[in-house]
């Protein structure tokens, strides 16, 4: 019997450092559970039950500890809604807050907690977003921005963040009342897409800690004056503003207007993710090394940096959480042999503390290799290399595209590897261009008609492996998920000497018949990435696999969520229905009971049972 993957993310910090929640991911779909710490160590926990089947895709601490807020994706579709319960163990009750007029339908996402109200965007059927704090109590809904292309990031006493701009292209505005403000420079090209308010004319949030130092708790929703202007407010941003990788800055606003400073940098490289403590002492930072992560705390009580905390066991760290006064920091870790799990951290003495008593679990593999690949029009671009265990001869070869197009591959945890590895079939990551983590001038290089080079780039990845001895000649396949499905297909389409095998999960078969069927949201998103789909329709033809469904000769393996609705399971039904009707190889897998990201625990094992028989037979003799 294979072992049962189990895995443990996305936790979230009491705000006293007396709890945190989490999500587990080990049969059915992903749910979340209340952990309860004496000290450093784990004690009782609970189920967060909720009366809606789906993954639970987000959980997070309200400011004053007293309530959890859940984002849950039903049948495992890619519209979500958001329910809470209480932190008492014995209150089962658990409600929905996100409020649609009748017979609209959209999404609801959950971004943080303002107080003791719940910060969220509603996005209706028209695509049109609304940033809105809901009172868990009573469902009372205030509107803080409504505009198409809009997103809120951080919404603190009457002052808000949201993201503007199209993908590539986006800025952060500060609200307050009915004043809007640019936070930087105009600067084309460039990303600012995520940020915390640290104070402005009010206290922050809820301040305590393990030693309970302070316990009063602003309510923002009643006691500020939404018109005001008065007071200035400061804000750390991430962004690549002025340089090409992101960085963390400062933003000090004030009725004589905007000054920035950078706080935190690492030349050449990414920041990923930060988190700041209510008390405003410590901040955590995740800076993206090719892909693997690099902990590091920033005092901002003095404006010092401390040296990186190595992490425990893993490459890759995500999701940071940190205690209102900064004595607690918790994280998602994750590696090839190490499937992501919750791990503690002290950020001053920078002390590991496992917690769960049950660690994750599931097949691993030995760590990959960091390779570089040069493309034919001399452009470099990295991939991690996982090759079989010592032992196993080598007998293919697979590509594994990310999704995106900004995405990264990196060296985490797979549930899929392990089984590849073990039947002889080397896999490896490569970041093509347009991947996210190594600039903005890379990120872009794939818009629009530059996509026809990235699609050039997967076939200079089969060279590497082909020319280096990593793979035999006419023995590499390729998959990808999302986006990655979407190249997996354009590659078979456009190189088609190149691959033994493709296998394509929720992958785009037709760019125009996509923009057509998906969210409408999704779709505007998309413009400056694809192009426009009518300006630029002649574009996305020649850009589609489907038109060129002729060319691909590889068998091809078709996976789909019949829930998803980013990218619409007809996707995959026309390339199926293109391909047997050509007379070539293909077969369709269909999820009943699952969206866009396959999360049923028991769909994927049947997807990985599907991937492993499908690759061996591609190269079999």
């Amino acid at each position: 019997m294979a072992l049962q993957v189990r895995r443990v993310y996305g936790a979230s910090m009491s705000p006293d450092a007396t709890a945190f929640a989490h999500l587990v991911d080990d049969g059915g779909f992903p749910r979340a559970v209340q952990r309860f710490l004496r000290g450093w160590r784990a004690s009782s926990s609970r189920d967060v039950e909720l009366p809606v089947e789906g993954p639970v895709t987000r959980v997070m601490h309200s400011a004053d500890g007293h309530w959890l807020a859940c984002q849950v994706a039903p049948d495992g579709g890619t519209r979500t809604q958001i329910w809470v319960v209480t932190t008492d163990p014995d209150d089962r009750d658990a409600r929905r807050i996100d409020y649609w007029p009748s017979g609209e339908d959209g999404t609801a996402e959950l971004i943080n907690w303002d107080g003791t109200l719940v910060a969220a965007i509603l996005t209706g059927a028209d695509g049109v977003g609304s940033s809105v704090l809901i009172d868990p109590v009573d469902g009372t809904t205030t509107v803080l921005d409504r505009r198409s292309g809009g997103r809120l990031v951080d919404a603190w006493g009457g002052a808000a963040l949201v993201r503007v701009g199209p993908r590539g292209y986006r800025e952060l505005n500060l609200l307050r009342g009915l004043t809007e403000t640019a936070l930087l420079p105009y600067d084309p090209g460039s990303t600012t897409d995520t940020g915390l308010i640290l104070d402005d004319h009010s206290p922050r949030r809820l301040r305590s800690g393990p030693e309970g130092e302070i316990t009063e708790l602003y309510h923002p929703a009643r006691d500020y004056d939404i018109n005001s202007t008065e007071g200035y407010v400061r804000a750390l941003i991430r962004s690549e503003n002025g340089t090409e990788h992101a960085r963390l800055l400062e933003v000090t606003v004030t009725a004589d207007g905007v000054a920035y400073r950078v706080a935190a940098e690492c030349p050449g490289y990414e920041l990923d993710e930060f988190t700041v403590s209510d008390d405003m002492s410590t901040a955590a930072i995740l800076w993206n090394i090719h892909g693997a992560s690099q902990l590091q705390i920033l005092d901002l009580i003095d404006n010092t940096s401390h040296e990186p905390i190595p992490l425990p066991g893993g490459m890759v760290a995500s999701e940071l959480s940190i205690s209102a006064g900064g004595s607690m920091l918790a994280l998602t870790v994750e590696g090839p042999s190490k499937p992501p799990t919750v791990e503690l951290v002290d950020p001053r003495t920078g002390e590991w503390e496992p917690v769960d008593r049950e660690p994750s679990s599931g097949p691993v593999s030995e760590d990959p290799t960091l390779e570089t690949v040069t493309a034919r029009d001399g452009l470099t671009f990295t991939g991690w290399l996982f090759r079989p265990p010592p032992g196993v001869a080598t007998i293919g070869a697979m590509l594994f595209l990310h999704g995106g197009p900004e995405g990264q591959g990196r060296p985490g945890y797979n549930e899929f590897f392990p089984a590849l590895l073990d039947a002889g079939i080397a896999v490896f990551l490569p970041n093509v261009r347009g991947s996210g983590g190594f600039g903005r001038s890379f990120m872009h290089a794939d818009d629009r008609e530059k996509r026809f080079a990235a699609i050039d780039d997967v076939a200079d990845a089969v060279a590497f492996l082909v020319d280096n001895g990593y793979a035999p000649h006419g023995r590499v396949a390729c998959c990808g998920w999302s986006y990655g499905g979407y190249l997996t297909q354009a590659a078979l389409a456009f190189h088609p000497d190149a691959f033994a095998a493709g296998i394509s999960i929720c992958g785009m078969s037709d760019l125009n018949t996509w923009y057509r069927s998906t969210e409408q949201w999704i779709a505007a998103a998309a413009y400056p990435k694809y192009g426009h789909p009518v300006s630029d329709r002649d574009l996305l033809e020649k850009l589609s696999p489907l038109p060129r469904a002729g060319e691909i000769t590889a068998p091809l393996l078709l996976v789909h969520g019949l829930n998803d609705t980013n990218v619409p399971p007809t996707e995959s039904l026309q390339m199926h229905d293109a391909l047997v009707e050509l007379g070539r190889q293909t077969s369709l897998l269909l999820f009943d009971d699952d969206g866009h990201e396959i999360d049923k625990r028991e769909n994927r094992a049947v997807l990985l049972k599907e991937m492993t028989a499908w690759l061996t037979e591609a190269f079999a003799d």
